[in-house]
């Protein structure tokens, strides 16, 4: 029972990044939805692995076909026409468009190229992940990361799903000390 049973997200000793997130989330009494695309539900079934991950994780969609990114996940058609499917903007409407559907706190999104063929001229390897937070909270308007991967289609998946994870983490974290300043800074 060694190596095999890693996660993605899984460190040497350290906190699985799935497990960080749903803590970070409890604490904070807030929800995640997932939007995925090239993970294909992997990201769901990284959070829904840790025990009491119910607490926090709504949902997710696995809009894999590129019109259920538009008529599930509220992505814009003319977006979708104009730059494909594999797009920064189209990550981060999936976060927004599942956190809203899904009635969470957050959500996050994977969209990208697993392979073994280019799609929509993007080169196999290229992922955008992106997190977009509560509504008049700091972290609402998104932030969106750009990987290029290289390795075979199920390292890009699950290189994929940790970095979704560890965008959240992020910004989670970041979150938390922006809170703490701010109820700490003018004492």
């Amino acid at each position: 029972m060694a190596a095999a049973e890693e996660r993605p997200g899984a460190g040497s000793g350290a906190e699985p990044v799935a497990v960080r997130v749903l803590r970070l989330l409890a604490e904070r009494d807030q929800t995640l939805a997932v939007a995925e695309s090239l993970t294909g539900g992997l990201v769901a079934a990284e959070l829904t692995a840790v025990p009491g991950a119910s607490r926090a994780f709504r949902g997710s969609v696995t809009a894999y076909a590129t019109p259920l990114k538009r008529d599930l996940l509220g992505v814009d058609g003319e977006l979708l026409e104009r730059r494909g499917a594999v797009d920064a903007d189209v990550a981060l409407q999936m976060a927004r468009g599942v956190r809203s559907r899904l009635g969470a706190a957050w959500g996050v999104a994977t969209t990208g190229v697993a392979g073994p063929d280019p799609q929509d001229g993007q080169p196999v390897g290229t992922v955008y992940v992106a997190v977009c937070g509560p509504p008049g909270g700091a972290a609402a308007e998104g932030k969106t990361a750009a990987l290029r991967l290289n390795g075979d289609r199920a390292e890009i998946r699950r290189e994929s799903v940790r970095s979704v994870l560890e965008l959240l983490a992020g910004e989670l974290s970041g979150n938390a000390r922006a809170k703490d300043t701010e109820q700490n800074g003018g004492n």
